[in-house]
């Protein structure tokens, strides 16, 4: 039979139960116990019918009204419990982010900066003193970016040795940073003065001297007067400041589609010549392209093989030293 100190007594007896749960999972417990589908004050309200009709109304007000104040008990304990483990789930985790490294981890050894990060960010100083943007794109690039712009069309045999890592998408991996020389002209406008340092992809047979990933520095000066003059000028200015001498430089014909006349530039490093950057005035085909007018403007661009570079100033002799993990080979930067 229910009656009012029945009720009354489930109330309190809940009450303590819930204030008395340690964790989430006991108190999960006690819910059940107390209001699932077979817990003692569910029972009591399917049990209603039984009460006399004249009891019935109060006897059922005062069971909603005990199951109002048990769900509201468990609520507030849930969250009592909550800010309790999140409390000491901080403690555990909190750190003292003012000690050294070495005071949290006795292990501790403290990194570098890697060569090439080391020398792209040094080259990246210089052309900025040098009135130089340095500028980014991507590095899975369009086939109009990588080889069109460029004067390279599909039937062109300079593609023969770049025509490598295509995605499903009709886009490839860029196979050298002269595709920024376009975005550049599109996006800046003449006058301007660029570099654009990233990695490049070929597929390479692999070896000391070859990878499939590499590193470059595109440079590009667009103006109303530009000269072979004006681009061996900066590349001497750019040599000295990096291996700290006035450098011996030689220009050598050479043939790239984008820029008229090209050409080799050697280095004479440790008593012989170092082929170290093709360059050349920027081809008019590729002025047009990023919608300039090459009777009003010229400009020269090189590409400076950043790779190359860390492996002559280092004195690195294997290539895939830089894009391993050997931390033997990356303390030596430290």
């Amino acid at each position: 039979m229910i009656d009012l100190d029945a009720i009354s007594a489930l109330k309190s007896e809940g009450a303590a139960l819930i204030q008395s749960a340690g964790d989430a999972a006991a108190l999960d417990q006690h819910r059940i116990a107390l209001l699932g589908k077979k817990g003692r004050l569910t029972l009591l309200l399917k049990d209603l019918k039984s009460v006399a009709p004249d009891r019935r109304r109060e006897t059922g007000a005062a069971l909603n009204e005990v199951k109002e104040h048990l769900e509201q008990l468990f609520a507030a304990r849930q969250r009592e419990l909550a800010r309790k483990d999140a409390a000491l789930r901080l403690a555990g985790e909190w750190i003292d982010v003012t000690l050294p490294a070495s005071a949290l981890c006795p292990s501790f050894s403290p990194g570098s900066i890697h060569p090439l990060s080391r020398v792209q960010r040094e080259l990246e100083r210089i052309f900025t003193g040098l009135g130089f943007q340095v500028v980014d794109g991507p590095e899975v690039e369009s086939e109009y970016y990588n080889f069109e712009a460029l004067n390279v069309p599909a039937t062109h045999p300079a593609r023969d040795m770049q025509d490598t890592i295509w995605t499903t998408g009709g886009a490839l991996l860029r196979t050298q940073t002269s595709a920024m020389q376009v975005r550049a002209l599109e996006q800046l406008k003449p006058p301007l003065r660029i570099v654009a340092p990233g990695r490049c992809f070929r597929y390479e047979r692999i070896d000391a001297t070859h990878e499939h990933t590499f590193y470059q520095m595109e440079g590009m000066m667009v103006d109303r007067v530009v000269t072979v003059g004006h681009l061996i000028y900066f590349m001497k200015t750019l040599l000295r400041e990096i291996f700290g001498f006035r450098p011996t430089i030689r220009l050598r014909p050479g043939y790239f589609p984008f820029v008229e006349p090209g050409f080799e530039l050697d280095i004479w490093f440790q008593g012989r010549w170092l082929e170290l950057l093709p360059c050349g005035l920027v081809h008019p085909r590729v002025l047009e392209y990023g919608g300039i007018d090459p009777k009003e403007w010229q400009g020269f661009a090189f590409g400076l093989g950043l790779s190359r570079l860390v492996m002559s100033r280092y004195q690195i002799d294997d290539i895939r030293h830089l894009q391993g993990c050997d931390l033997r080979f990356l303390k030596q930067f430290s």
